[in-house]
């Protein structure tokens, strides 16, 4: 919720100039206190509060008025900050100080914190009156049918569309011969159809005929334990006095073996109530349960018993979309086209899917009428009957916990259908200042700690896994971030520019420029919003921002994987109270003035040639990601004398630095996680350099690059942390793996590994047991010489094999098909018998396990070995250059066509301008 986070972003404001070894600024001690404890009490109310407003259209009065109040005092204390820093800096440059007017803003400054100080004492002494009673719903609201079952005469016959397969898994889970009493999750989010599942199972005769006892009910959120177990007795045929209850229906369902539907559970403490009262008599009885929590699924049985609903593909859609329309007949050849388009839109989810359709099977069934409903689906279908969509998704929503709430209403500030990079979400939710510190956890483990809960939750999708089982890519679905655009606007939580006027929005913190709305309109909204603390855009091209006084962050909402915006560098080297500062330029640049950044929490830059920073951002304590993806960073040694050393704690990210000299420096920053730098090869040769990295206690990922001129002589010089997952080593060419290769076989944590060039100088590489222990990627790349490669009791964990360019490879040893846990092979223009020996390690096991084999194999040949194409298989991909080519121009000339369809489209047929869908 909005409030919930303008308390904690206060806090944090507090909490950065209290913590400062070189604050800007400083608040009085006794006015701190008096601040924390109203803050703390107010925060502790709203994470037990259940606002009568939570299924309004209407903002809760008493939440805004804890925003004003939060936000007015931020502002006070960031204004003073500013305005001393920018007088101080104006001071410097005049080689003059003033100190009456600074004494002046002292007083008035002290007298603005006294007043809001007032004001959140008054709300104080208003919420510890308001009794913390629960908001009940309806029973009947925390059904998720999915959409799927008709609310009237068809409610024993749910149409079951595209779950054949997963209602014969669960029938069979249902009625197998495994006699232990079993607990089966169904999960999914909201309108997945997880409780038409669960009905198109309890309604099969087959269930009827093998269970004596079939008993379905409802839980909900606002659970009723007495009820329910009331309702279960009395369902299974019995009857007891409440304080019976649990023994009562422990009798009932013993020697019997019976089927409980527990619909739409919330809790894990609702099973732990429940428990007790169903008996294991070893017959076969089983409870089945739906809810949104993938973490409470897993807290009531194995991952392998969890039956995980996904989205409709395209054909299942469609013959839901029709069937709800037009039942048994065909759909109209006009209608197809566009009823398709509104089907993709709907993403697979079958409750969009239903609402839109049964709104539609009562509409006009003409042309313009389908337009006009893919134009506006979102709108349509979370309005159809009586925001019915809308209300089941929202369960989810204001089930969340109060620090989750703001988490999950940031992502509406993402464009629609994008997959956005996660480390870009954790990034900006800590610079946003939202996340609630716990201790002894940085605010980027506690960031990605709650982007899993999202998806444990089903509110976000995961698109893409990374190694370690982390979420590398992920997205929203467009209901969902429907309604966290519809919560984060009602609650004030960020403002969407639109070409209207943007009368009352002053306040706002956060806006969001769709992308659609003129340059004019958006310095107009700006001009009017003078405390904006985060702008977001798709295509920020300012030079200058209107009041951006107060910016902390500014965001490029693209598909790039970094969040960059042009933006005059001598301009954003001014925002003094930014904290995530991501921009390009593109020319040699000197940072002037990076020591104004006082709270500077993320640095990205692209730019192209070199990048001086200046000395004074070894002393920027609250700097914590460092990036410049082009490697063009310069980052000068610390002064050697200096009574003022700082400690740099927070610094985690240090990418892309050039000829960067490890020393006994690196003490100042001793929590690095994630190291990318290119090394000066007359350094390597001039001193100990690259044995400094193992004081790097805490590092995880490390990215080395050597350049291809260097002799070679400091690699016995190199050592490792022990802490290593992740080790990328560009070598030269001359290189000697065989001498550095025990030495990182041995790290105890190495997961990923890749090597580029280098050579093997005895044509030979022995693996030998307790090697690479933790090793689940290998990538070897134009690693000259290797012929014979052996393998002996190591990589107990590979899952993938990356190689490149090895044109002697006599094979790739038998014993890597023998690693339990392998699922890939890729090949890059390597020996015909590397080939060879991988198709065989493939049969091999395609021999023991058949139709279970895990192996993919991918193999990439130059045009002169197209023959070995004749080795493909299902299992076993082999690609050419040519055909490569050939795919390419396919591609692009498809594209060409496209691009010409829409430009030729009738004018009649355009969509409007400010279509989201087709801006996109």
């Amino acid at each position: 919720m909005a409030a919930y986070a303008a308390l904690i972003s206060l806090m944090k404001v507090i909490d950065d100039i209290e913590t400062h070894p070189s604050p800007p600024i400083f608040l009085d001690k006794q006015q701190v206190e008096s601040l924390t404890e109203k803050l703390i009490f107010l925060q502790e109310f709203l994470e037990s509060y259940n606002s009568p407003y939570a299924y309004s259209d209407e903002a809760d009065p008493l939440e805004m008025r804890i925003v004003d109040a939060a936000q007015a005092t931020e502002d006070v204390i960031e204004s003073y900050i500013i305005d001393t820093i920018q007088l101080s800096a104006a001071a410097a440059a005049a080689a003059s100080e003033d100190g009456g007017d600074e004494q002046i803003s002292c007083i008035h400054f002290y007298e603005d914190v006294q007043n809001v100080i007032e004001e959140l004492d008054l709300l104080k002494k208003e919420v510890a009156g308001i009794k913390r009673e629960k908001v009940v719903h309806q029973r009947n609201m925390g059904s998720d049918d999915g959409g799927l079952r008709s609310r009237s005469s068809t409610e024993n016959n749910p149409i079951m569309v595209g779950f054949d397969d997963v209602l014969l898994q669960l029938l069979d889970r249902l009625t197998d011969g495994n006699t232990n009493r079993q607990i089966i999750p169904i999960v999914g989010m909201g309108g997945i159809g997880k409780t038409t599942l669960a009905k198109g199972a309890f309604e099969q005769k087959l269930i009827k005929e093998h269970f004596d006892i079939c008993v379905w009910t409802t839980i909900s959120q606002d659970y009723n334990i007495v009820e329910t177990l009331r309702e279960v007795l009395s369902r299974a045929g019995g009857s007891m006095d409440e304080k019976d209850l649990v023994v009562g229906l422990h009798k009932r369902l013993w020697g019997r073996r019976y089927l409980i539907i527990l619909d739409d559970m919330w809790s894990i403490d609702v099973w732990d109530k429940l428990k007790s009262s169903f008996p294991d008599c070893g017959n076969g009885s089983r409870i089945l349960v739906t809810t949104r929590m993938s973490n409470l699924a897993l807290h009531l049985t194995h991952s392998y018993n969890v039956f995980k609903m996904g989205f409709l593909d395209e054909a299942s859609s469609w013959i839901l979309f029709s069937n709800t329309i037009f039942g048994e007949q065909s759909v109209p050849t006009q209608l197809e086209k566009i009823g398709k388009k509104i089907v993709k839109k709907c993403n697979g989810l079958p409750l969009a899917i239903a609402v839109i359709g049964g709104l539609m099977a009562k509409s006009k069934l003409t042309l313009e009428y389908w337009v006009h409903i893919e134009e506006n689906l979102s709108s349509v279908v979370n309005s159809e009957n009586d925001d019915y969509c809308f209300r089941i998704l929202k369960l989810s929503y204001n089930y969340l916990p109060a620090y989750l709430k703001p988490c999950f209403l940031y992502m509406g500030v993402f464009k629609e259908d994008c997959e956005i990079r996660s480390s870009t979400i954790v990034e900006l939710w800590v610079s946003e200042g939202f996340l609630k510190p716990i201790d002894n956890k940085s605010l980027t483990t506690i960031a990605k700690e709650y982007l899993k809960e999202l998806v444990d939750r089903n509110l976000i999708v995961v698109q893409k896994v990374g190694l370690y089982g982390n979420v590398k890519f992920c997205k929203i679905h467009d209901l969902l971030r429907d309604l966290s655009m519809k919560e984060a606007q009602k609650q004030r939580f960020f403002y969407v520019l639109r070409e209207q006027s943007p009368q009352g929005v002053i306040s706002q913190h956060r806006i969001v420029n769709p992308g659609s709305t003129s340059k004019e309109k958006i310095c107009d909204a700006l001009d009017s919003m003078s405390h904006a603390r985060s702008y977001v855009c798709r295509t920020l091209e300012f030079q200058e921002l209107p009041n951006s006084r107060f910016l902390r962050t500014t965001l490029n909402a693209h598909d790039s994987p970094y969040a960059l915006c042009r933006c005059s560098s001598e301009h954003v080297f001014h925002l003094v109270n930014t904290r995530y500062l991501a921009f390009e330029i593109d020319l040699k640049y000197v940072i002037p003035s990076i020591n104004l950044l006082w709270n500077l929490h993320t640095l990205i830059i692209r730019c192209w040639d070199d990048f001086i920073a200046p000395i004074e951002i070894w002393k920027m304590h609250k700097l914590r990601h460092v990036n410049f993806p082009h490697w063009k960073l310069h980052l000068p040694d610390p002064v050697s004398i200096d009574n003022d050393i700082i400690i740099m704690e927070n610094l985690e990210v240090l990418k892309g630095l050039e000829y960067f000299s490890l020393s006994e420096d690196v003490k100042r920053i001793p929590n690095i996680k994630k190291l990318k730098l290119k090394n000066n090869p007359e350094l390597l040769e001039r001193v100990n350099y690259l044995s400094y990295l193992q004081c790097l206690s805490k590092l995880e990922s490390l990215d080395l690059r050597v350049s291809f001129h260097c002799n070679g002589k400091f690699q016995l010089k190199m050592s490792f942390p022990p802490s290593l997952t992740k080790l990328f080593l560009l070598l030269p060419l001359d290189f000697e793996l065989e001498d550095i290769l025990p030495a990182i076989g041995s790290l105890p944590l190495l997961q990923k590994l890749g090597l580029k060039h280098g050579r093997f100088r005895t044509g030979k590489w022995g693996t030998i047991e307790d090697q690479f222990p933790s090793l689940k990627s290998l990538t070897l790349t134009n690693c000259n010489g290797l012929e014979n490669w052996t393998v002996l009791e190591s990589f107990p964990h590979l899952q993938e094999l990356h190689l490149e360019k090895f044109n002697k490879l006599k094979e790739i040893p038998s014993e890597i098909g023998e690693i339990p846990t392998l699922k890939s092979i890729r090949l890059r223009y390597c020996s015909e018998s590397a080939v060879l020996s991988a198709k065989q390690i493939l049969e091999e096991q395609e021999d023991l396990q058949g139709d279970q084999a895990d192996l993919h194999v991918d193999v990439r040949v130059s045009a002169e070995d197209e023959a070995l194409k004749k080795l493909a298989s299902p299992n076993f991909e082999v690609t050419s250059d040519d055909a490569i080519l050939k795919r390419m121009l396919r591609v692009r000339e498809q594209h060409l066509q496209r691009s010409q369809q829409t430009t030729e489209l009738p004018e009649s047929e355009k969509p409007p301008t400010g279509n989201p869908a087709q801006r996109e």
